[in-house]
């Protein structure tokens, strides 16, 4: 992982500026020192989005817009939405938010299903449906999913935790799953399929209507990963742009997933995961009659839930309706189709696919990680890939400002130009991604991550040293 230097990231960039706590102090603190604090590291960490440099990662940008959803969180923040007797409210909020996103998929009037809280739960969840149904309703005791290699890694996530065999179909040469692999690994095994709408890693839509066409046939699921695309191509589709179908309006589509903290704007993390009809939906629930607590019921993986979240994300929804989605959808296609054509028109680069709002390419010449370090210190944030090699710019709202596509073409074409001729043999931004892809490179990534995720949460060191 490298910060905007092309250096790894500093955990603890204000253990010399502010108190570091081990424990907790005898009085408490003041609050408005408190809020200066914190207000200080936002600005500070918001700076580059600001600028609209941003691969993904803040998708709408507005301060007012923000503000709103913070005010809906407010009402709500202490709520908690696994008690309904206490908070009916709940009940509205969720259910109108699986409604709106349910037509806007072209969902019918049986399609349901549950607010989660962010595209990991959304994936896990109906892995979870799929394994149950195969094994209450077919006797399947050892699960398999197929899922392209392309697949978001919360699908690994969900294999580790439920006990199912992941099969990873291998790319078409237009770089979608290939359909004829996923056809020949259907086994009695198989609970489902997954297709991506589009996948993370170079925004290619998979080929949905012919995945339908094999989970039909075989009577078995076909989940979409819509976590990315699920609130922007419904918007594309109607702006002209050639999206192909992937909703329920193909018929064999038994799941979706799209994430209201993406494109649906609203808070960190809430996401909506929708079923095709309640007997699917069902094999998610948890439900125990017997604990001495009390009865005890929930629809997920999540237990207590802040109703602030629920508040902001039905608040989002609800104050831009679809005619700001169409507009902010508008500027994003279009500035994605203006960076795609720059990087085109570039012969040391190649388009991955056939993006629409997500821009993935590679150079079959130059080490992209040079031309990342380059882009970095011009103040760029895109996305890092592996397996093969490249960069994604995936555009937002912040991304569509007059000017930002004009300047990362003319920041890409010098970038270009410097990995031609770099400063150093080893670029500082992709050092990592070459130990992929064996046993003992893994294993050396694996113990990097390991101790990487152990620093997340370790305090700043007591003597100020990193």
């Amino acid at each position: 992982m490298a910060d905007e230097d092309g250096g790894l990231i500093d955990f603890y960039p204000y253990r010399n500026r502010f108190p570091t706590y081990h424990r907790l102090q005898p009085e408490g603190r003041d609050r408005q020192s408190i809020l200066d604090e914190l207000a200080t590291m936002a600005a500070e960490e918001d700076r580059i989005a600001d600028r609209g440099r941003v691969s993904g990662s803040i998708y709408h940008g507005g301060r007012d817009h923000y503000a709103f959803l913070t005010e809906a969180f407010r009402l709500f923040a202490h709520a908690n939405v696994l008690q309904r007797d206490m908070y009916p409210s709940a009940t509205k909020l969720e259910a109108e938010i699986v409604a709106m996103t349910a037509a806007m998929l072209h969902g019918d009037d049986k399609v349901c299903g549950v607010v989660t809280f962010g595209g990991t739960e959304s994936l896990i969840d109906p892995m979870l449906a799929y394994r149950d149904r195969g094994r209450i309703e077919k006797g399947i005791t050892e699960p398999e999913v197929i899922v392209p290699v392309t697949a978001h890694v919360a699908l690994d996530k969900a294999a580790h935790l439920l006990g199912i065999k992941l099969l990873k179909a291998p790319l078409a040469e237009d770089w979608r799953v290939d359909v004829e692999w996923v056809r020949r690994h259907v086994t009695p095994n198989t609970v489902a399929i997954v297709g991506s709408a589009p996948n993370y890693a170079h925004g290619v839509i998979d080929p949905i209507e012919q995945l339908a066409d094999i989970a039909s046939e075989r009577g078995i699921g076909l989940h979409v990963d819509g976590c990315l695309g699920g609130f922007i191509l419904p918007w594309g589709e109607r702006l002209g742009h050639p999206v192909p179908r992937f909703d329920f309006r193909v018929p064999g589509v038994t799941s979706l997933s799209a994430d209201t903290h993406k494109y649906g704007y609203a808070l960190k993390g809430t996401s909506v995961l929708l079923y095709r009809d309640a007997a699917l939906r069902k094999y998610q629930y948890f439900t125990n009659p017997d604990w001495p607590g009390g009865i005890y019921f929930s629809p997920g993986l999540s237990g207590s839930r802040s109703g602030g979240l629920v508040a902001a994300t039905w608040a989002a929804m609800v104050s831009l309706g679809e005619g700001s989605y169409v507009e902010i959808a508008r500027d994003i296609f279009r500035t994605a189709a203006a960076i795609r054509d720059g990087v085109a028109s570039m012969p040391e680069l190649e388009v991955i696919g056939d993006p629409t709002f997500l821009v993935a390419f590679r150079s079959p010449e130059l080490n992209i990680y040079h031309v990342n370090d380059r882009l970095i210190e011009k103040g760029w944030r895109l996305n890092a890939l592996q397996l093969p090699p490249a960069l994604h710019f995936c555009v937002t709202r912040p991304n569509t400002a007059p000017g930002v596509a004009e300047a990362f073409v003319a920041d890409l074409h010098k970038a270009v130009e410097y990995a031609k001729h770099p400063a150093r043999e080893e670029p500082k931004s992709g050092a990592l991604y070459g130990l992929g892809g064996t046993p003992e490179g893994n294993d050396v990534l694996n113990t990097l991550f390991t101790a990487a995720l152990d620093a997340m949460y370790e305090v700043a060191p007591k003597d100020g040293r990193g």
